[in-house]
């Protein structure tokens, strides 16, 4: 194996050996930063005198992947990325791991910081990343000196993040069957809203039901599994199903999606100490299949049972009982208590603790304490639904959709639909949640509310089980604006102190341009979650870089114009304009969808405008570097459109590097547009716009037949 301190490279002409170094860059979303991030490093490289090889894995994929003889000749491995990336093939070899930003903000100290960077630990025979190094990385050698935006993620928030997204597909299924389920074939009885048994509606209950008993272990299962590698996932997931099911530790309740959570790192740590021990080497092929497995899953399930199962179930019984003590204390007192606690852990122990606790009281003739409950259980899905809606610059895509499944699930008393949420900020979510059930739990107890059967939520009230049902929904609609204020107040305060961190970067940064946090494209257009802070976009090789490449590409540029398109032949010379006449962002926006409509593909030039704009107010489109690209997706578009048009002035377009906007493209697709090939595009236009001379040729081209051959570079 090369040493990692010595370069193996081949030589220049001087005959001295060029370093030759690997980097991967991945951002969550996979599309812009992934790709600015490959291109700005591999610029890096080329004024340095370095051979790099760039790995990109983005949503289109992993491309450009390493071979076994890239990895055995290279010096070092940077990864620029802010998703969990496998290390196992880079055992022995210097790995320096940043956040994504970095790669594009500092390339050239990034190369010059991989030299001196921890040595990646040895893997075993599993093919799972050891993580020796992990604490170095994000340490010391985890942050290139661009402020904390560019430090690692810590492999437990990897973890965390990658057992929620794992999960939200099982709570939305499964909560809008059970929610649809109630709604069509559930009658309110005394025992609840019930679905008879041999109908339709049951069997589509059932289906949901199985959807939420697998959300857990799930959740718990791919948290093990990002912690350690396959050889985890086993003893993540029936380690989930264990800290689920209160039945086989004597509880009613069971742990919840807490209890996964606990059970998800203790199976991911359990299996990498197993990793460490010495064994013959006949019995290495065996082990990540069979004894890893088994010896985790064991020991795991045994400890839930015996060490933890025992006291949860025994917390909990005496909790009822202190319930029971309260009945005759303040409406008002006991109604905080349980609304507190219904919203702690949506579904979890204490939830059901108070969930039980009123609904056996409703047999004696009790039916206040049901009330409170029944006014609580909406208000943490509806509330972070509502939030997602009120500020949704704060989430990423998949959040605001998993929003608007939560209001639906709301609505029919699943209070699961909070989870993800939960999961992923529990910091910001859970205190919000407590906050707003407390409150909404105070109010109906203090106008005794009543609730006659043992289920939450406005499906009840419809239905007629409530009395009071006035204040039922002032309490429930006053605890949902509290949560969901309570929340972005919260989860703004954190993106604050990340974003002025970022903002320092950008600063005193070599790059001006910036991507704005929050740009999403559901699913096809630029996109940077929550967790993708603004990045700046550094200036690119220089132009006489650009001309060479630009002469090697005029050949295919011109054939492609004449085919009548680039960009797959989404843009074409009627959606090319020389120059804009507008002046200000939505002016520009309009003339750019009434330029657009050349090509026969809108529908509706007003409803492309509204989407538009209305995709602006979530964050700026503006990338710096005097770039935007605005984008919509809607279905007043019948095919996906690409536009171009230049300003000779600059618009003002909210950039945070204050640049104006002079090269704006404008992107269009349908609802239903399907397939990878936008997303190529995307990333294909995102990377070669970060090409000083290309931006420079597009600048200068002076009529639509020259941009189109400039943009035929695009490949």
């Amino acid at each position: 194996m090369t040493d990692p301190a010595r370069p193996s490279g081949g030589g220049d002409v001087s005959g001295e050996k060029r370093p030759k170094l690997l980097a991967v860059t991945a951002c969550p979303t996979g599309i812009a930063h992934t790709y600015m991030a490959a291109e700005k490093l591999a610029q890096a490289a080329e004024r340095l005198g370095v051979d790099m090889k760039v790995e990109t894995q983005g949503s289109i994929g992993s491309e450009n992947v390493f071979s076994d003889n890239d990895v055995r000749k290279a010096d070092g491995v940077i990864i620029a990325a802010d998703k969990d990336v496998d290390r196992s093939r880079f055992a022995g070899k210097r790995v320096l791991a940043v956040g994504v930003a970095e790669g594009i903000r500092h390339p050239e100290q990034l190369i010059e910081q991989v030299r001196t960077a921890p040595v990646q630990g040895a893997v075993g025979r599993d093919g799972g990343a050891a993580r020796s190094a992990d604490a170095a990385l994000s340490g010391a050698g985890g942050s290139s000196g661009g402020g904390g935006g560019g430090k690692e993620r810590s492999v437990a928030y990897k973890a965390l993040m990658n057992g929620v997204s794992y999960m939200i597909p099982f709570v939305v299924v499964g909560g809008l069957l059970i929610a649809v389920s109630l709604a069509l074939g559930g009658h309110a009885t005394p025992e609840g809203l019930v679905i008879p048994k041999d109908s339709f509606w049951m069997d589509v209950n059932n289906v949901g039901v199985i959807g939420f008993k697998l959300m857990v272990p799930v959740l718990s299962g791919y948290i093990a599994y990002a912690i350690g590698d396959r050889p985890a996932l086993v003893p993540g997931m029936i380690g989930g199903w264990i800290a689920n099911d209160g039945s086989l530790y004597d509880s009613e309740a069971g742990a919840g999606f807490i209890g996964a959570i606990v059970t998800g790192f203790l199976a991911g740590y359990l299996v990498l100490w197993i990793k460490k021990v010495e064994v013959p080497k006949f019995a290495r092929p065996i082990m990540p299949i069979i004894v890893i497995p088994i010896l985790a899953t064991t020991a795991l399930g045994l400890f839930f049972v015996y060490v933890i199962g025992s006291p949860i179930a025994w917390v909990f019984e005496h909790l009822t009982s202190r319930l029971s003590g309260m009945t005759g204390t303040s409406a008002i007192l006991l109604g905080a208590i349980l609304g507190l606690m219904i919203a702690f852990d949506m579904g979890g122990p204490v939830n059901k603790t108070a969930f039980l606790f009123g609904a056996g009281l409703i047999a004696t003739g009790n039916q206040t304490v049901m009330g409170m409950c029944a006014a609580a259980i909406p208000v943490m899905p509806l509330g972070q639904g509502l939030a997602t809606l009120i500020r949704r610059k704060l989430y990423s895509e998949q959040e605001r959709e998993t929003g608007m499944a939560a209001l639906f699930m709301g609505l029919f008393g699943i209070s699961e639909g909070a989870i993800p949420f939960a999961a992923a900020r529990p910091a910001q979510v859970i205190p919000a949640n407590m906050l707003g059930g407390a409150v909404a739990g105070a109010m109906a107890g203090m106008a005794g509310v009543t609730d006659a059967v043992p289920h939450g939520g406005p499906i009840v009230a419809v239905l007629g089980a409530v009395g009071g049902v006035p204040m039922f929904f002032v309490a429930v609609a006053i605890g949902v604006v509290v949560t969901a204020v309570t929340t972005n107040a919260l989860i703004g305060i954190k993106e604050r102190g990340r974003r002025s961190g970022v903002a320092v970067a950008v600063g005193s940064g070599e790059g001006a341009g910036a991507m704005a946090a929050g740009s999403s494209f559901a699913g096809v257009g630029m996109s940077a979650g929550v967790g993708d802070s603004a990045v700046g976009a550094g200036a690119g090789a220089g132009a006489g870089a650009g001309a060479e490449a630009g002469a090697v590409g005029a050949p295919v540029a011109v054939a492609v114009v004449e085919q009548g398109g680039v960009l797959s032949g989404y843009l074409t010379g009627q959606t090319v304009k020389v120059l804009l006449d507008s002046r200000d962002k939505d002016a520009a926006i309009r003339e750019m969808a009434e330029m657009l409509a050349a090509s026969g593909n809108v529908r509706d030039v007003d409803e492309l405008v509204r989407v538009a704009l209305a995709r602006e107010e979530q964050g700026t489109t503006g990338l710096g570097e005097e770039i935007a690209i605005p984008h919509a997706k809607t279905d007043a578009v019948s095919e996906p459109v690409v536009g171009f048009a230049r300003s000779a002035e600059g618009i003002e377009w909210g950039s945070l590097d204050g640049t104006k906007a002079k090269l704006v493209f404008m992107i269009s697709v349908p609802e239903a547009a399907a397939g990878d090939e936008h997303l190529r595009i995307l990333a294909l236009l995102s990377r070669k716009l970060m090409d000083t001379g290309f931006r420079e040729r597009l600048s200068a081209a002076p009529d639509e037949t020259a941009i189109l051959r400039v943009l035929g570079e695009i490949r």
